[in-house]
Order: structure tokens, then sequence, then C-alpha cells
């Protein structure tokens, strides 16, 4: 049985090449497509994956990480008075205008400041440049990805962030988020004079030395972080922070990170789309398959007759070509997913793009090209069902 499953599938090797690449096509827009959706979502959420926080304070009315409306400072005082609270320390995330002083041009980036030794920020995560230098005032650092985006060419180059100096003193590595433009990340002070009163200021470009302002009460700020102390019931303190802090809601960081990935996969419909390529590279894929096995079925429908006149059971002749649907499943999928896995490597290193394939969502792919061929070999099976005996008689 098995050889002329593998007799009839590399009998014709032009057909068969056009076969796998029809297959390597759907393995290639499946694998991708699902992967740039895992890689979305998690993208989008890893500001909050990666801190230490318990608990996200934020307005009652936000939507996700980067939707929402500012909370004044004074609910960072208010929050580290509750009981069973250990710290509270405030993160601002905002939209900002990036001005390259060298080339006039401007770009709009996300601020993100926090405390550089606090629960947000993940020391791990730079590449280049000193953790000190990050900690003074008016320095940022940005993923290495996205220098290009900013005009500057290496570390020490001064730009203007809101109409205020802003010197690049350092790169990260796997920090940038799909969802947002391109991240700068600050000490919580420079954040606050950038977001606060950005407008208001007219420095020099080479008065990068000064101080950033402390954030008073009636600062705007994003989020509050807080850490519960040992053995607090996060439940309870979710409750105590709201009813201490008005017109605010608490979050723990695994809940935060739900309605930040939920919002960006089904609300904004972004997984819609990304879902639907998937489907489509599938359709693909199905149709060539089942085009090559009926013809090949079509080609030696003698053979098929005279098997059957030898006494050969349909499930045998069944096996026969889901056994060919199978080998083209395999010889499909490897090259296929070999392609992916390169393409994964080298939009993260050069676009920092994560497209995430993970060995659970590689084999979910297999099984999924396995049912794409195997279905595809109905049409061919309902050929061969039809076959008279007796046709191995005729001229």
């Amino acid at each position: 049985m098995a050889s002329i499953a593998r007799k009839n599938l590399l009998e014709d090797i032009p057909r068969f090449l056009v076969a796998q690449a029809g297959i390597l096509f759907a393995v290639s827009l499946v694998t991708i497509q699902t992967g740039l959706q895992y890689g979305f979502a998690r993208s989008s959420s890893q500001l909050i994956d990666q801190s230490r926080a318990d608990i996200w304070v934020s307005s009652k009315n936000m939507q996700h990480l980067g939707l929402t409306l500012p909370i004044p400072y004074e609910r960072v005082t208010k929050a580290s008075k509750v009981k069973g609270v250990a710290k509270a320390e405030a993160v601002i995330i905002d939209g900002g205008l990036w001005h390259e002083l060298a080339t006039d041009k401007i770009n709009s980036i996300t601020l993100v400041g926090a405390d550089p030794q606090g629960m947000l920020f993940d020391r791990s995560n730079i590449v280049e440049g000193r953790f000190n230098d990050f900690k003074q005032s008016f320095r940022f650092m940005i993923d290495k990805t996205n220098l290009n985006s900013i005009d500057l060419k290496r570390l020490g180059e001064v730009g203007e962030i809101n109409n205020i100096p802003a010197k690049l003193v350092g790169f990260t590595q796997g920090t940038q988020s799909i969802v947002f433009g391109t991240l700068m990340f600050t000490s919580l002070e420079t954040a606050n004079t950038y977001r606060n009163y950005g407008t208001q200021t007219t420095a020099s470009p080479n008065n990068v030395g000064s101080s950033a302002k402390k954030p008073v009460s009636k600062d705007q700020i994003s989020f509050v972080l807080v850490k519960a102390k040992r053995g607090q019931s996060i439940a309870k303190l979710k409750r105590d922070l709201e009813q201490a802090l008005p017109d605010t809601r608490a979050y723990t960081r695994q809940e935060m990170s739900k309605i930040t990935q939920d919002f960006w996969q089904v609300r904004s419909g972004i997984g819609f789309i990304l879902g639907l390529g998937a489907v489509v590279g599938v359709v693909v894929g199905a149709v060539v398959v089942s085009q090559i096995l009926y013809a090949s079925v079509t080609d030696h429908i003698k053979e098929f007759g005279t098997l059957k006149a030898m006494g050969a059971s349909d499930w045998f002749i069944y096996n026969v070509i889901i056994e060919q649907a199978i080998w083209m499943a395999i010889l499909g999928y490897l090259p296929g997913i070999a392609l992916c896995v390169g393409v994964a490597a080298w939009t993260s290193t050069t676009q920092g793009i994560v497209i995430l394939i993970t060995p659970v969502s590689a084999l979910v792919v297999f099984g999924i090209t396995v049912l794409m061929c195997v279905g595809s070999a109905v049409f061919a099976i309902q050929k061969v069902t039809r076959v008279d005996p007796a046709i191995v008689f005729k001229g």
C-alpha cells in the first residue's frame, strides 16, 4: 500500500512540486497569521506582564493600557496610605511629539515614564548604555529596532520631545509593542515634565542637563502601581483601594493584561483580520491539494480498477489516497514551518515585531495541514468509489 501511494506521489515531479508549493504557502500563511495574532496579543500587554506590581490602579474609564483618562498624582500618596500597601508609585504613558533637530523631522512617540528602580522597568532589557544615565533628567532609552524611526544614529544624540531637549542614552531589546508608536522610556520626573510642562518650556537643545520637575499633587499621571504587603489579600486590597481613591478601578496584573489583550484582539477587529488571513491560507492550500489528488486519481483510474477487480476493498484504495495526502502534508509542512521560523527571527531582530511560534502552535498548524490535505482527498475518493472494475477490460 505504501509503495503505491509514494509511487503515485512522485511519478509526476512538476505536479508534485506545484502541490507542495501550495501547501507551503498555506502553512506559511496560517503560521505567520496566527503567530502575529499571538505575538500581537502578548506585545500589547508586555509592559504589564513584565511589571512587578500586584495591582494596577487606573481611571474608571480605562479601556486598555494605552487608552485611559489621566488621574492626579495625589492618588499615589493616598494609595500608599491604604492598609496593606507596601509601596505605590506613579506611571505615565502618553503620546508625545519627537523633533529630530538635524533633519527637522517630527514623529509621534509614546512616553513611558516611571521610577527607573521601581516596579515597571526591567534592567535586564537594557542592552546598551548605562542604567545610571537613564535616571538623569531628560534622558531616554528606546528599543534598538526603533532607532531609524527617530532619525538618530547613535547614543548621545539629542532631539526634542514636546519642545524640550531629550538625549538618547541607551537601547533596550524586546520592549517595543506593536500597538504603540515608538516607545521612549524615561524617568517619572522627565516624563512628567514632557507631558505636563512640554508646551510651556522653550529650553535650548544644549540645556539637556537641567532638572526635570517632580510631580506635584495636581500633575496628571496614567496609573498607580501597587505592591501589596506579604500575606495581604489582593481581592480585599483592590476593594480598599477603589474605596479610598474616587473614580478609579483596581486590577490585578493578570486582569489588566487580559483587558488590554481582549481589547486589541476582539474589540479592535485586528484579531478577526489576522484570523481571516489564516482561513484564506487553508482554503488556498485545500484547493491546490484537492486538484492535485483528483488529477492523480484520474491518471491512475485503470490501476485502481485493476485493484478492485483483484478483490481489493474500497478501504484499501481509500487508504492509498489518504496516505498520499498525508505524505503531501508532511513534505509541505516541514519547509513551510522552517521558513516561518526564519521569518519570525528576522522580523523580531530587525523590526521588533513578534511572530510567536511555540511548539504547541507549530503542532496545531501541523494538525490543520494534515486535516486540510486529508479533507482535500474527499473528491478523489468519491471518484474511485464510482470506478467499475470492468474498466480494466476496456480499450
